[in-house]
């Protein structure tokens, strides 16, 4: 009870501290320097970074406006009442109601959104953007974005006119991988083979660099160590097949061959040309390893009938030794939960390894630099009422201040500051950090909306705390940390190594995610991927592996994966093309 006083104590003073800020200050462009103490509860929002006074959200009546957001992604509620949330409101005089996918597919939920007619006004529609497009569901954002410093700054020239749509108009922000000032990496946020350090750990800190080595590792802990310290039986490796989240399943193989995610295909940089990494000899030898696991007990057989829900809660539980996956897509949840029950500490977390199909082949699981997926983003609908208002909103999410509560939190209540203006939290900061009821009451990250990465205005911290150096690694389990000493690393990045940031091109997926069947090319795009949802489990399962994957391959072939090759190689060529008007 006292924790939780004090706690209410520091913000009421904090929000008083919110509603009797002045409004004065010069108007600061965006591009200047926030010399913002790191108490992001007393800043004025309206004269740091932000656009003219005059269509400022906040306001001296203290009148919050509310707006709705959909986003085509699961997520979580936070509570009506949450803190943060208010103090974001008393500072931007806004308040918005996030909703997110349940039970449905983006295109499904996107789909139904349009039948009605009627939308939020935000919304991501990830997968389904196109369709809001093309049935003229979403506001063109042109003659807006130059009214706001902190949009406008948020991308390039060249990267706003990446976001132009066929009729030369933009109607999306994509809101991540956005690096600002100097890049902070830490975390890997991307693909990689995963596995435990405890795996680690009981094996003398190998070096373990090929898919062989990967998987006779966890086979070698798994028979040496069959059951956790409880008696539960550990699962070796499993992988997540649900919905579009296959990717853990089939894009393996351009990683092994050394290539970056350009998710859909590959592109060799010196020839600038299109390759199907389904069917080159590294996608058999994969499939083919998977297959000699899974008739060994390795591979989890529950792997290609689980739901992404029931898949979070096996990794929950510490069970799982090893798999691939996108760590936006498990960590944030997994490691709150294994640190919550204590499996932190008992070597249950997870570090990446460059694994490749052979020794000698340079990974490209990591790369330098953001990532601009133009096939998505945040946008604005034709049914919102105050276009303006939800702009500035967007453009009062950048402020540092406001980036900081985000994020950061409340200064002395979820982080402290240093005498060198240097962020860092407690052991007890970090824990409540990772409770969920917590989260639910106090957190508002806002997570779907524009949001930066790499170095605060300040110079000093980082834009978020998972990439603040000295508190990234203070807040690793003992476990984690004596894994990197061991592989002499600092960060879960130096595990794998970085490698240059890709061509113009990257990422050629946010293409493909956006092809539809009213082309030759998006029309076979579309049955490649429902022939290896139907085939590759297929694959991985068959007593005859050889049988299998050539009835796969010949099922595959029918789906003129050409035509979607010869649409991929048009695109490329006309990346090149754009990129080249900037040089």
């Amino acid at each position: 009870m006292r924790k939780k006083k004090i706690l209410s104590v520091l913000l009421a003073t904090a929000m008083m501290s919110a509603m009797f800020t002045g409004c004065g200050g010069g108007g600061d462009d965006a591009a200047s320097t926030n010399t913002n103490s790191g108490d992001n509860t007393s800043a004025d929002v309206s004269s740091s970074n932000s656009g003219d006074s005059a269509n400022s959200g906040s306001s001296d009546s203290g009148e919050i406006k509310e707006f709705t957001a959909f986003f085509a992604v699961p997520g979580s509620e936070i509570n009506d009442d949450n803190e943060i949330q208010q103090l974001i409101a008393e500072k931007t005089g806004v308040k918005v109601k996030e909703t997110w996918l349940t039970g449905q597919t983006a295109q499904e939920a996107v789909g139904t959104l349009i039948a009605g007619g009627e939308y939020p006004d935000f919304i991501d529609g990830g997968d389904g953007c196109a369709q809001l497009y093309d049935a003229g569901a979403l506001v063109a954002l042109d003659d807006y974005i130059d009214k706001y410093p902190n949009i406008k700054e948020f991308l390039t020239e060249q990267e706003w006119d990446k976001l132009r749509q066929e009729d030369g108009h933009i109607y999306w922000i994509n809101q991540f991988g956005n690096i600002y000032g100097e890049e902070k990496a830490t975390t890997h946020n991307d693909e990689a083979f995963w596995i435990q350090t405890r795996v680690l750990e009981w094996a003398g800190y190998p070096e373990v660099h090929t898919m062989d080595q990967y998987f006779d590792l966890i086979e070698r802990y798994n028979e040496a160590n069959p059951t956790m310290e409880d008696g539960t039986a550990n699962i070796p490796y499993t992988i997540l097949c649900d919905d579009w989240r296959y990717f853990c399943l089939e894009n393996a193989p351009e990683f092994l061959d050394g290539y970056p995610n350009d998710g859909s295909c590959i592109v060799d940089p010196e020839t600038l040309t299109i390759i199907d990494y389904n069917t080159t000899p590294t996608a058999k030898r994969y499939f083919q390893k998977l297959n000699e696991e899974f008739k060994k007990g390795i591979v989890d057989p529950e792997s290609f009938t689980q739901t992404y829900d029931e898949y979070i809660a096996k990794l929950s539980t510490g069970r799982v030794l090893g798999m691939i996956d996108q760590w936006w897509d498990f960590a944030y949840t997994v490691r709150d939960s294994l640190k919550q029950q204590g499996l932190d500490l008992k070597g249950c977390d997870y570090v990446p390894l460059p694994i490749t199909i052979e020794e000698g082949i340079k990974n490209q699981w990591h790369n330098s630099g953001g990532v601009l997926n133009v096939a998505s983003g945040i946008a604005i609908t034709t049914s919102c009422k105050d276009v303006e208002g939800a702009m500035q909103f967007i453009n009062d999410l950048l402020d540092q201040d406001v980036h900081d509560l985000r994020f950061w939190g409340v200064k002395d209540v979820d982080y402290n500051v240093d005498e060198n203006g240097e962020f860092s939290r407690t052991e007890e900061m970090r824990m409540q950090s990772s409770d969920t009821a917590y989260k639910a009451s106090h957190s508002c990250t806002y997570s779907y909306f524009p949001q930066y990465a790499g170095t605060s205005r300040d110079g000093i911290n980082a834009m978020k705390p998972e990439n603040q150096p000295k508190e990234f690694y203070d807040a690793l389990s003992k476990n984690v940390q004596e894994c990197f000493d061991a592989y002499g690393a600092q960060t879960y990045v130096d595990m794998l190594g970085t490698s240059e940031a890709p061509g113009p091109w990257y990422p050629m997926y946010s293409y493909s995610n956006n092809m539809t069947t009213a082309t030759e090319g998006g029309t076979a795009w579309a049955k490649m991927g429902e022939i290896k949802h139907e085939y590759l489990p297929k694959v991985v399962m068959a007593d005859d592996f050889e049988g299998a994957w050539e009835e796969y391959m010949e099922v595959y072939d029918g789906c003129n994966p050409q035509a979607f090759i010869d649409e991929m190689q048009a695109e490329l060529d006309r990346r090149m093309e754009e990129a080249a008007k900037y040089n």
